[in-house]
């Protein structure tokens, strides 16, 4: 009943998942312009931020906060911060979740919060798909007092801060066994039309697609190694994907790098990132990201860094029995 089962029905998930992966696309106008969604490094150890159906996979609660800055050295450069929390109800059969985001970019910000909920089907013995749906609202600002234009009296730049709210719907798939994962996610599903509705344009709330997938492989009884592979969609630009490559030892360290690059944008935007995450204790892990980029011309793109700090709130027995390299 165990492995065979896994074996048999994971084709049929896949497909499943790559036929609403389609059908997404089919039903759903692509946008014409776009703006990226927050980026993050770390997702390699919490997926929560690109598919809510990874809610409650660690099973016990779990609190984080993260913080990235990107081109540290240049004025008004890119500010992420997210403070997440997630957790299994008690027959592990449904995730729970809550995010706050704020993302800044020079005079504009992005403020976000989502609950998030996720369903799991047993697949096999070992093995899952999850179902999940996160929702919420976001509001889109301008610091009209942060911009420096050079037409004072252009009637078009706002001279104080102005903002817009708009609803946020993301759901996504995740399937996972011991020792195998893949997701896929949409994000923005709704709110886009509240924005060009308004007189005003802040910034755009397209949709963005994001498919994952990699594996974890025990070298030895201390190091194991898990490969992945996370790719962004948005229809409005080139195509972006991640290649990373982690090793854990002795189930307390992982280290590993990260490429970034993306298809038909002529090697513009290749960057490498270097990852740690180290748990230093039951109940705390650490993790810190530093990226460069490949292309740059000068120190103000090469200096990206990121860190996170992590806390499980729950029961360390049953924390336990479960597989939390993913």
């Amino acid at each position: 009943m165990g492995s065979g089962n896994q074996i048999d029905s994971f084709p049929v998930y896949m497909a499943t998942m790559g036929w609403l992966l389609l059908s997404f696309i089919g039903l759903i106008p692509s946008p014409v312009e776009g703006q990226q969604i927050p980026q993050f490094s770390q997702y390699t150890f919490n997926s929560l931020h690109i598919n809510p159906a990874y809610a409650g996979y660690k099973v016990d609660p779990f609190v984080q906060a993260s913080y990235r800055s990107q081109f540290m050295a240049f004025p008004g450069s890119p500010q992420t911060f997210s403070f997440s929390g997630d957790m299994a109800s008690s027959d592990g059969t449904m995730g729970f979740g809550a995010t706050l985001l704020s993302d800044r970019l020079g005079a504009s910000a992005v403020q976000s919060i989502l609950l998030t909920y996720a369903y799991k089907i047993k697949t096999g013995d070992r093995s899952y798909l999850g179902l999940g749906l996160s929702g919420g609202t976001s509001e889109y600002s301008i610091d009209g007092s942060r911009l420096l234009p050079d037409d004072l009296t252009d009637g078009t730049i706002p001279m104080e801060r102005i903002n817009l709210f708009t609803p946020n719907l993301n759901s996504g798939l995740f399937f996972h066994s011991e020792n195998f994962f893949s997701g896929i996610s949409m994000y923005n599903m709704v709110g886009r039309r509240s924005l060009e509705n308004k007189d005003l344009a802040l910034a755009t709330h397209n949709f963005h697609y994001f498919f994952q997938i990699g594996g974890i492989l025990d070298l030895n009884p201390q190091t194991s190694f898990k490969p992945s592979l996370l790719v962004r969609e948005d229809f409005s630009g080139p195509t972006s994907f991640d290649i990373n490559a982690m090793f854990l030892l002795n189930n307390s360290f992982w280290i590993g790098t990260s490429y970034r690059s993306s298809i038909d944008d002529r090697g513009n935007r290749n960057a490498v990132a270097l990852l740690f995450d180290l748990l230093l204790s039951d109940s705390i892990r650490f993790g810190y990201t530093y990226d460069f980029n490949l292309t740059a011309t000068n120190n103000y793109r090469n200096n990206s860094h990121e860190f996170s700090l992590g806390y499980y709130l729950g029961d360390k027995m049953l924390r336990a029995r479960q597989n939390y390299k993913f």
